[in-house]
């Protein structure tokens, strides 16, 4: 019910959320609309949404893969795969990006919000000439220009196209059929089915007024694939957090490496290597992520102690749902108790 009521309350237009405990769904349904004109409901298991920075979550699997087959190492400097990047005043190195310690700056302005047909190579413009704030490992500074970099560096090493590499070495693999970059979304319908079923099911993205909601601004995320660029359906996101409490693809200690939380002057930053790795307002150890971009809010939760996986997907800008949406996961809580 709590979930409905987000819904029935007039506080988000949409959203999907599926829970599974020892892999088995315990929880699978959608609330409200995809597309609040043409009415069409949210189905968990078909709607896909922006799902923000959960594309980090899918990022450190790709680069755990390309760590174990070779292609980089996490300690190596950055310049080592991108020798064209400006050099700034001390060197940093992939594991600093993935973590969130290199000093790169965040956004400013609307920044966010960006709606260029940008390359990854060519979005490093934006920030390229700035200094690092902070010299890294010595500071902590979430941002997503970080994944930026660190792309750019994955897709230099291997040669291939980082969404591409992402799609057969992580998705396919896992299974992840309705998860998608926005540059799928430009390939015509007829070229590859599963593309043309996933502009079917693209949810309608919303910003929230006073008393309605408006369509959300029209930006391009594909640049920003790594950080925050990725579509999927709540199915498939919690598939993905099932994937990752039986690590599956990547060796174990590759997951340690991910699912530990990097440290600045002996200190946790409670984010590991594209994960956050915290606790939630329960005190409940978690990894996973919790996502806010332009016409979404996403939460990702993996609870290794209960083998119980949540993934809740909204269609909406900045819903401020966060408490509610914790007291729901709690009572989901209550009922596995």
């Amino acid at each position: 019910m709590l979930f409905h009521d987000l819904v029935a309350e007039g506080q988000v237009p949409g959203m999907a959320i599926t829970a599974l405990k020892n892999g088995q769904t315990l929880l699978q349904k959608g609330y409200g609309y995809a597309d609040l004109e043409r009415k069409i409901q949210v189905d968990a298991k078909k709607t896909v949404f922006r799902i923000a920075s959960i594309s980090k979550c899918i990022t450190g699997l790709a680069l755990g893969k390309m760590v174990e087959e070779g292609i980089v190492d996490l300690e190596a400097s950055f310049y080592a795969y991108v020798p064209y990047y400006p050099k700034k005043t001390y060197d940093f190195i992939l594991r600093q990006l993935a973590g969130h310690t290199a000093g790169i700056r965040g956004y400013r302005g609307k920044e966010y919000a960006l709606n260029k047909d940008f390359s990854i190579k060519d979005s490093i413009a934006i920030f390229k000439n700035d200094p690092l704030l902070f010299e890294p490992g010595q500071g902590y500074l979430y941002n997503s220009f970080d994944f930026v970099l660190l792309s750019l560096a994955m897709q230099e090493a291997s040669g291939v196209p980082f969404q591409d590499y992402v799609r057969e070495n992580i998705l396919m693999p896992l299974g992840l059929k309705n998860t998608f970059s926005p540059m799928d979304f430009n390939v015509s319908s007829s070229a590859r089915l599963p593309i043309g079923q996933a502009v079917e099911n693209k949810a309608e993205f919303y910003t929230k007024r006073a008393l309605s909601f408006k369509k959300a601004a029209e930006v391009n995320n594909s640049y920003k694939l790594a950080g925050g660029g990725f579509l999927s359906t709540s199915e498939d996101v919690a598939r993905l957090g099932q994937a990752i409490l039986e690590q599956k693809l990547l060796k174990k200690e590759t997951y340690d490496q991910l699912l530990t939380s990097q440290e600045v002057n002996g200190k946790p930053t409670f984010y590991g290597l594209g994960f956050q790795v915290s606790q939630d307002v329960q005190g409940r150890p978690f990894v996973g992520h919790v996502g806010s971009s332009v016409g979404a809010y996403t939460n990702f939760f993996v609870y290794p102690e209960e083998e119980l996986v949540v993934s809740v997907l909204i269609n909406c800008t900045a819903p401020k749902v966060q408490e509610k949406l914790d007291g729901a996961i709690a009572a989901i809580f209550e009922n596995i108790a």
